[in-house]
């Protein structure tokens, strides 16, 4: 069966991480969305997503297809319910379709045609940017539980103290070493090659993804993602790091998602509470205005490419949108448009040369091309955020 993920209802919802990936392509848990789908149903997958993200993401459409909601994480259940569809079937949860089967080209598909099948079951759902980091925790909880299920964890050295051992998984490659590990309110996982260096304090739930690093005596708080390649060290609370990106050094991330690519300079700090105890806003590209998040712990929302100089601070809900560099000294404004290049002070146009140039020397550091292919996505990128420069 060839199988399709679709953006659904939340592409814009999940700005400004889905400017430059499909919904299918967001880290949550130990797993992007696309490769939970994938692992389950044992096949590959393609995308319908915007344009100008087609070429890097493409689709690939069949005489039969099952085309999936992005937004929904896979379970064995929901997947023994896909994998039973038959012509014109549709599986729905609550008003929302989940997936369906057609003969039919993407464009002619009319499921009110459709047989609709209900599933009854729990799901999780990324609807929103802060559901990243806010179902964080039970998405790894879900992840470990199915990728380790009938697996052995690779030794974890004596020099370690560790507590509920057994929640404890390490993959091929992956060092650990003079830490303290607690897995008592949830697991940890340690991908393949990735490295806890010496005097790390850990709880779980964690997903340290292949290659990535927690560096010399961090503090890692639970429901906490570091995507692979990255780095991390200071202290880092319920957020997701997607991939390649570095929090190196001493400073403060709570209730956060970085993108890919980017880099907090040594003393960045965010703001995850009010200091008057407030439901948190954030900008909301959709409803072009701030929107109630209903959460009281909520700090920083970073899409891809974007940095930050030393002793940079962000407010409680602050976002920055893509390849943005912010860099004098206090508190820039809660939304920060993409390609933007400045301050608490004011900003300026962050020119695509200069941005690709930067961007060339980064991906270059970690053996990755920065081809046409990226510079067209963050040119189209660009262009469809010129409205909020000013």
């Amino acid at each position: 069966m060839n199988y399709i993920l679709f953006d659904g209802t939340v592409r814009n919802a999940l700005l400004p991480f889905t400017f430059t990936r499909p919904v299918a392509d967001i880290r949550v848990g130990i797993l992007t969305i696309r490769e939970k789908w994938e692992k389950y149903l044992r096949t590959t997958t393609t995308t319908i997503t915007e344009d100008y993200l087609s070429v890097k993401y493409p689709m690939v459409e069949m005489e039969e297809n099952i085309l999936l909601n992005s937004s929904f994480l896979p379970t064995k259940e929901l997947v023994l319910l896909i994998e039973d569809l038959k012509e014109n079937e549709a599986i729905f949860y609550g008003e929302e379709v989940v997936a369906f089967f057609t003969t039919d080209s993407q464009e002619k598909v009319d499921l009110s045609s459709y047989k609709p099948i209900d599933f009854q079951g729990e799901l999780l759902r990324i609807e929103n940017t802060w559901d990243i980091f806010s179902k964080n925790e039970a998405a790894i909880i879900a992840d470990f539980k199915f990728l380790t299920e009938g697996r052995k964890s690779q030794p974890i050295s004596k020099t370690n103290n560790l507590i509920c051992s057994e929640n404890i998984f390490l993959e091929e490659g992956a060092q650990v070493e003079y830490s303290i590990l607690n897995a008592t309110d949830g697991p940890i996982y340690i991908g393949k090659d990735a490295q806890i260096w010496e005097g790390s304090l850990v709880r779980g739930p964690l997903a340290l993804c292949n290659n990535a690093t927690v560096k010399l005596g961090a503090k890692i708080y639970g429901g906490t993602t570091v995507g692979p390649y990255s780095k991390v060290g200071g202290e880092v609370s319920n957020s997701v790091i997607f991939g390649y990106s570095s929090k190196g050094h001493d400073g403060f991330l709570g209730n956060s998602v970085l993108g890919e690519w980017c880099n907090l300079g040594a003393d960045t700090n965010n703001s995850n509470l009010k200091n008057n105890y407030a439901k948190v806003k954030l900008w909301s590209y959709e409803q072009e205005k701030f929107q109630e998040t209903g959460l009281q712990f909520c700090g920083l929302m970073m899409g891809d490419h974007s940095k930050t100089a030393i002793n940079t601070m962000f407010n409680t809900g602050t976002v920055i949108g893509v390849n943005t560099n912010v860099y004098v000294p206090g508190f820039p404004r809660n939304f920060v448009p993409s390609f933007s290049w400045g301050g608490a002070t004011g900003f300026t146009t962050y020119a695509t040369k200069k941005a690709f140039e930067v961007a060339k020397v980064v991906m270059d550091r970690r053996s990755v091309e920065f081809n046409d292919v990226e510079a067209d996505i963050l040119t189209a990128v660009f262009e469809l955020t010129k409205k909020w420069r000013k």
